[in-house]
């Protein structure tokens, strides 16, 4: 049994130094799942009592040493509640993802009990996809992990994502894992050469066919020329003086002056980061408010442009209006709070986006209705959980010329449906602002702008990326840096973009092979139950 987790932590390793931000290694995504098949393999091929069990923690704690090491930084940004506290908390997200994982692979031990390898293996691709897809849609959604994120370094070899979105890296992925892990057990278990033969040549050709098609793809894309310039700002402000020790109006002020330093006669968008105006503002009085004054009266020079910031909003309801809405005592109201982008122009017209996609446990109450009767309580120790409002759909900002912009706050740039829903709506570029200041100088920034470059595959849409401390960035469509600030450096950068109004088929249709996936998935399980059933 040692020998079967050794092989468990082997995979973990290997995942990990395959994953972002990590140059050069991308390619061992392709055979790092392999040990794990192997040790479990072995164990259902072994003569152990309990095997359901023994393949469940064997698989979990290779996955969690791939999820800590991939993820530690999380830490980093509860700190806030202290160090000691921290660590029980950051527990959650480095355990919760490789529980499902191996309920995925003890699923595929109970489909092999009663059908065939082959199936079976299917089967638990679709497991894994359902879990992905599962991990990305409920309260306590954390997608970060989703295996066709791991190509984020490598998105050359991924252009065609633009019909499959992630979840086609991760078949990938599990498709040559497993024919790479048969090829091997095909060793010791008297494989005809016939057999060995058609496995190889399957691995070489679904390796070459996809990455071929790519390259070619990378290599021959060109953009429609439809140039739009864009200005992205860095203050480079502590994320804890935001809060506490720097006045709204010095932290308007550098913004300003910032954006000024690049702006020009034709630029039309000005990006802040994530609460870029640090004071809470009214939504329903927003044209009184005296930060918004101050960045209005910024772009009076600047006809044309429009002002994309973050901020922190409240809206006041005279019921619950929402299931979030909060009760005022004193004021006999309710009331959201959000964390919203704003479009900001040269008239009366303000555009409100409300951050969606929330943080579990820092900004959303996981399964709120159920847990409802604990929120006094975070209320009362002064706690935010819970407290944030969103909206039901994507939005789209659009300036008064017509350009169409997709707004994405921090976290939500990691949802590639989400994302391609506001294309589809109408957006003609991407603009994430975010604030990645809380995780430090830890590879947690870097895998977070690493991922949008998936988005604009996925979309065909330039990518514009203003965040606090850094990275602000330039993607194009083909999903390249092209201009990006130093961490923690207070700059601005300017880029001349093309705007797009194409619809690719992965906007069109969005995550379909998730969805097919886990219909085959929860088919699989009926299929084990029924099975069990009628064996006994």
């Amino acid at each position: 049994m040692k020998k079967n987790i050794l092989l468990s932590l082997f995979s973990g390793l290997l995942l990990w130094i395959a994953w972002p931000p990590t140059h050069y290694s991308t390619f061992l995504l392709f055979v790092g799942l392999v040990p794990m098949l192997v040790a479990v393999e072995n164990i259902i091929s072994g003569t152990f009592t309990k095997k359901g069990k023994k393949i469940f923690g064997t698989v979990f704690l290779g996955f969690f040493v791939w999820n800590t090491l991939s993820i530690y930084w999380v830490y980093n940004a509860l700190k806030v509640v202290g160090e000691v506290v921290a660590f029980p908390i950051s527990i959650i997200p480095w355990a919760l993802g490789p529980l499902l994982m191996a309920t995925a692979f003890w699923l595929y031990y109970r489909l092999r009990r009663v059908a065939n390898r082959g199936l079976s293996l299917f089967g638990l691709v679709c497991f894994w996809i359902a879990y992905e897809y599962l991990h990305q849609s409920w309260d306590l959604s954390f997608p970060w992990m989703t295996l066709g994120n791991g190509f984020a370094i490598t998105h050359q070899w991924v252009q065609w994502y633009e019909y499959t979105g992630v979840y086609g890296g991760t078949i990938w992925i599990w498709v040559l894992n497993i024919l790479v892990f048969l090829i091997y057990t095909g060793l010791r278990e008297g494989q005809t050469q016939t057999l060995r033969l058609k496995l190889i040549s399957s691995f070489v050709v679904l390796l070459v066919l996809p990455l071929s098609f790519s390259l070619y793809r990378y290599y021959t894309y060109t953009e429609q020329r439809n140039p739009s310039n864009i200005v992205v700002v860095q203050p480079d402000i502590d994320p804890y003086a935001k809060e506490a020790t720097m006045p709204a109006y010095q932290q308007v002020s550098i913004l300003t002056h910032l954006s000024d330093s690049l702006g020009q006669a034709n630029t039309e968008f000005f990006l802040w980061p994530e609460t870029a105006i640090p004071a809470f503002i009214n939504e329903e009085k927003i044209r009184t408010n005296n930060y918004f004054l101050q960045a209005q009266h910024f772009l009076n020079k600047y006809k044309n442009g429009n002002l994309l910031t973050g901020a922190e909003t409240f809206k006041f309801y005279n019921k619950q209006a929402t299931p979030t809405a909060k009760y005022d005592p004193q004021g006999n109201l309710y009331y959201d709070n959000f964390n919203a982008a704003l479009n900001i122009e040269n008239s009366a017209e303000v555009q409100f986006y409300h951050k969606s996609k929330l943080v579990p446990g820092a900004e959303s109450l996981p399964f709120g209705d159920a847990l409802s009767f604990i929120k006094p309580l975070f209320e009362h120790l002064g706690g935010a959980t819970g407290t944030y409002g969103g909206q039901e759909n994507p939005g789209v900002f659009y300036s008064q010329s017509g350009v169409g912009v997709t707004p994405a706050i921090c976290y939500e740039s990691i949802w590639g449906e989400w994302i391609a829903k506001s294309v589809h709506m109408g957006g003609q570029f991407i603009a994430i602002i975010t604030n990645d200041g809380w995780w430090e100088d830890t590879p947690g920034k870097d895998q977070h702008l690493d991922y949008a470059k998936l988005r604009a595959i996925e979309t065909r849409r330039w990518v514009c990326r203003s965040a606090n401390t850094g990275i602000s960035a330039f993607i194009n469509q083909r999903g390249d840096v092209v201009q990006h600030t130093k961490w923690w450096t207070r700059t601005a950068i300017k880029q001349d973009i093309n705007l797009s109004s194409d619809l690719t088929f992965y906007v069109l249709y969005g995550d379909y092979l998730a969805k097919l996936s886990s219909l085959i998935a929860v088919l699989g399980i009926l299929f084990v139950v029924l099975k069990t059933m009628t064996k006994k």
